[in-house]
């Protein structure tokens, strides 16, 4: 063997092993089993979350319902409604009977800030979760998730303050229903405003109690005796959708402007933007709403703190929709997406 081959040989011999380890499968190494996924599905397995909104059948609680029962039951746990159907009484003893029936957790949609206090008070001693939505109640309980009322009508009541520099500065505001937490502090950001701008008239302020028909027959009224108002506070677009059809009646759509805010539905939000039946709608977005509400049932089922140990809000952040953005993706959502995904 001469001295090229003796040099070359190794060489060879070595590119033979990376052949053979190039083609020879590498050997799996063996998984490991994940700590705490069993012990997070074991606290929601078999649980039950119950939701009592002010009434079903709308965008807003529809809504809610879809969203949370889409991220909870497929851990096993079930979400029962106890609908009122926006009778404050049988709201009452809807949550007075899950007292004694005890589900691990309660969505309360509050319809006034004192009814269902102590109730709530109470689940919570008894070891019940409770997370208000959108409108609380005077008991300020484990979680709060929903909108920044104060915000909404400061946004609202700015925006109707600016479209009315250089015209008449009458503006009127419809409110919900006045012992509603929703309505109580929204007007207060309205007030903020116009403590700013001594030059805007308020011609009338009137609760229209969540109802489209009499918002709508307080805004025929308010512009047949105000025909040079420039813009109207609305506190719900499912109740200003009478709002604006009174201006629209009234041949002044584009005249008076028209805020209002709601859960960023496309039909009663997005398609009312561009129609021009509201000039501002903005959305405290019900499906972040709705992720929110599952994902703090999910950390508490899973932390095993006791109810009223901690006690926190989660603020929803706002989308101001306008005819600039009513086309954009993702600024509305659909309810029947919503409902068909859960």
């Amino acid at each position: 063997m001469n001295g090229l081959m003796r040099k070359t040989m190794p060489v060879l011999a070595g590119l033979g092993m990376l052949g053979l380890m190039a083609t020879t499968p590498a050997r799996a190494q063996q998984g490991l089993e994940e700590p705490f996924q069993a012990q997070f599905n074991q606290a929601l397995q078999g649980k039950v979350v119950a939701y009592v909104p002010v009434a079903m059948n709308f965008d807003l609680t529809e809504g809610w319902y879809a969203g949370v029962k889409r991220e909870l039951a497929p851990y096993g746990v079930k979400v029962e409604v106890r609908d009122p159907n926006w009778s404050t009484n049988a709201g009452a003893q809807a949550v007075t009977t899950l007292l004694s029936e005890k589900p691990a957790v309660m969505i309360i949609h509050n319809p006034d800030v004192q009814t269902y206090a102590k109730l709530l008070q109470r689940a919570e001693k008894e070891g019940i979760y409770v997370i208000q939505i959108n409108m609380g109640s005077a008991y300020r309980s484990t979680a709060f998730v929903g909108a920044n009322w104060m915000e909404i009508g400061e946004r609202d009541t700015t925006a109707v303050v600016d479209a009315c520099k250089g015209k008449s500065n009458k503006i009127a505001i419809i409110q919900g229903a006045l012992s509603a937490a929703a309505s109580a502090y929204t007007l207060k950001g309205v007030e903020n405003v116009l403590a700013k701008h001594p030059e805007i008239q308020v011609v009338s302020s009137q609760a229209a109690d969540w109802d489209a028909a009499k918002a709508k027959a307080i805004a025929q009224t308010v512009l047949k005796q105000h025909p040079d108002i420039c813009g109207i506070v609305g506190f719900w677009d499912g109740m200003d959708i009478g709002t604006a059809a009174a201006v629209k009646e009234a041949g002044m759509t584009g005249k008076v402007f028209v805020a209002t805010s709601g859960g960023g539905e496309t039909r009663g939000a997005c398609d009312q933007v561009k129609s021009g039946a509201f000039d501002l709608d903005v959305s405290y977005d019900v499906p972040t709403q709705a992720a929110d509400m599952a994902a703090m049932i999910k950390w508490l089922l899973a932390s095993g703190m006791k109810a009223g140990e901690t006690k926190s809000s989660i603020y929803t952040t706002l989308i101001p929709i306008t005819k600039a953005n009513a086309d954009a993706p993702g600024t509305c959502w659909s309810l029947g997406a919503m409902q068909n995904k859960s």
